[in-house]
């Protein structure tokens, strides 16, 4: 809880590049009035070459470049009384001695998992009319296909895999639509499926069944390469996979083996491992690949509500009301 007696004293430290976009200056306004900044906004290289400006900090505010919360660095802050982050993940950030000072940590995943699932909404929309697969088509044949067959968007199939924060946000929105939304997730129970109007089903059935598939899990030891030959190949005849996850939950060449064999399929992939892809991968030439660069997150202005929910954040914590997106620790682990 914050002290009422004293303005908290607040550090900016965040890569220049994105800094304007996440924090504009009608948020650091905002910010400004409810605590005292100890320094203008540093970068992370900045701060190591002057960690001295960390004395007498007691909030630390930080996005994309954050600095990492160390032993170091902490020895430097003996004030430090909150991190709040805008940007999605800690996992990188955070350490055991970061922890061990129980310091409450701030995520702004929930703001950047709004674009993630406007994002993935659009491309199901899209792969249910199977409109990646028509237009390659009809640029090869230079001709229309006559009464096309696709799902289209009035009972067919959309399959989920996974339901954290951007899952559970697409099922949200595909309420408003005539499918039937699928999900497989081994943490979520059968009574918050049924509030998100989802049915739970195991992996198999969802790749076999499902007209487009949807891959929304965390990249953890488990989940690495889960998705494969035998999964993508049970995708019915002209079906979409989306991965707007991690690369590393694909077995990329295994995918890529079965999309060679399955010019049917269309791989829509926002994320890859390595990312970008190696030069000569087969991704940039497979016909039935549409590779995104990592956009379905926030961009542009889009990234004003990171900053906007750490504001929001840091008003409770002067207020001495409870934070609404601290992260535990056994939570930091398993965000993306």
């Amino acid at each position: 809880m914050a002290d009422s007696t004293r303005m908290l004293t607040a550090l900016l430290v965040m890569e220049e590049e994105r800094r304007a976009d996440v924090y504009p200056a009608r948020v650091l306004e905002d910010i400004g009035r409810v605590v005292h900044w100890r320094a203008p906004a540093l970068t992370s290289d900045a701060l190591r070459r002057d960690p001295g400006v960390l004395e007498g900090v007691d909030v630390l505010l930080t996005g994309w470049g954050a600095p990492v919360l160390d032993a170091g660095l902490l020895a430097r802050a003996p004030r430090l009384s909150a991190v709040l982050v805008a940007a999605g993940s800690v996992r990188h950030l955070t350490t055991p001695d970061f922890w061990a000072r129980g310091i409450p940590v701030v995520s702004a995943a929930a703001a950047n998992a709004v674009p993630v699932a406007e994002f993935s909404l659009a491309q199901i929309l899209l792969g249910l009319k199977q409109v990646h697969r028509l237009t390659r088509e009809v640029a090869v044949s230079r001709s229309f296909p006559r009464d096309p067959r696709v799902p289209g968007g009035y009972g067919s199939r959309v399959g989920l895999l996974g339901l954290g924060q951007i899952g559970r946000l697409v099922a949200e929105r595909l309420r408003h639509f005539d499918v039937e939304v699928l999900a497989c997730d081994p943490v979520t129970g059968p009574d918050a499926a049924r509030e998100l109007g989802v049915r739970l089903t195991g992996i198999e059935e969802l790749f076999t069944s499902c007209d487009v598939v949807s891959v929304h899990a965390p990249l953890l030891p488990e989940t690495e390469g889960l998705v494969g030959e035998r999964l993508v190949s049970l995708l019915p005849e002209g079906a979409t996979l989306i991965n707007t996850a991690r690369g590393a939950v694909l077995a990329e060449p295994e995918v890529i083996g079965v999309l060679r064999d399955r010019p049917d399929l269309t791989a829509v992939l926002d994320v890859t491992w390595p990312e970008p892809p190696e030069p000569r991968s087969p991704l940039f030439t497979l016909p039935n690949v549409l590779l995104t660069p990592h956009l379905a997150g926030a961009m542009g202005r889009e990234r004003a509500r990171l900053g906007e929910l750490v504001r929001d954040e840091l008003h409770r914590l002067v207020r001495g009301e409870p934070l609404r997106h601290a992260v535990e620790p056994a939570q930091a682990s398993t965000r993306a």
